[in-house]
């Protein structure tokens, strides 16, 4: 009866996606945030360019700016990286552009980025936007720099209205949903999450390496939706992520 329960729960509240979108998904893994260290400092084009130099993929972050443009950063503040309080959605993308981030780099904005890597690798555009706040300016940003665009690319959030979004104003651009149990795995944890699948309508998830092994992401593989399992940081979590997942989005000793 319960197993029955989950097969139900399977096909009603997360619809399995269209094969072709994801047949490019798991063909490489991506280097997490471009491939920094070395000077390179994380989601820059320096970063960036040195993943493609590997022939890696790249998964990178995106924040609005104050004008509605869509940076490539990380974090909601500039502290981390250039020891400045400010709030990056403070900030105009023309301001933004000017504040080094490592010995060469700035923020470059998601056109910057596309530009620079122009379909030489796949890309993974996380979207970041603040708890309880309207995703849809970020989304709509992301969706104009993406328009024209030829090279394998997708969106993916922690945020499950952010891919609702591009399933409803964006079909055709390929889409996943961010997870982390969180050592959260009881029933009404799980029933959360596939409530986060049905919003979603993702096609594929990228599941938190601390997770794995998880019998829900086993459930949903073994259904067709595709798996990428972030940060792989090393040779163990790289084998767990061989046996659990179909890609790695990987740094440092985590990458081949």
């Amino acid at each position: 009866m319960v197993s029955l329960l989950w097969r139900t729960l399977n096909s009603w509240l997360a619809p399995l996606p269209l094969a072709d979108h994801f047949d490019w998904l798991t063909a490489q893994d991506y280097t997490h945030r471009g491939l920094h260290g070395l000077g390179r400092v994380e989601n820059t084009l320096s970063a960036f360019q040195s993943a493609m130099d590997r022939g890696l993929g790249i998964e990178c972050d995106v924040r609005l700016s104050a004008d509605g443009l869509a940076m490539v950063f990380h974090d909601e503040t500039l502290t981390r990286l250039a020891d400045r309080p400010e709030r990056v959605s403070r900030l105009s993308a023309k301001q933004l552009s000017k504040v080094l981030v490592g010995p060469r780099d700035t923020i470059p904005t998601l056109g910057q980025m596309l530009q620079c890597v122009d379909g030489a690798v796949p890309i993974l555009i996380e979207l970041k936007s603040p708890a309880n706040s309207r995703v849809e300016p970020l989304c709509l940003a992301v969706r104009r720099e993406l328009e024209g665009y030829r090279g394998h690319c997708a969106v993916m959030s922690f945020d499950p209205r952010v891919s609702r979004w591009f399933w409803r104003y964006s079909p055709d651009t390929c889409r996943g949903l961010v997870l982390s149990e969180e050592n959260a795995r009881t029933y009404s944890a799980t029933i959360r999450r596939y409530r986060a699948l049905r919003r979603a309508m993702p096609h594929f998830l990228a599941y938190d390496i601390r997770d794995l092994p998880s019998s829900f992401a086993r459930k949903q593989r073994k259904r067709g939706i595709p798996l990428l399992s972030w940060t792989v940081r090393s040779p163990a979590l790289r084998e767990t992520a061989r046996h659990e997942a179909d890609g790695c989005i990987a740094e440092g000793e985590g990458l081949a």
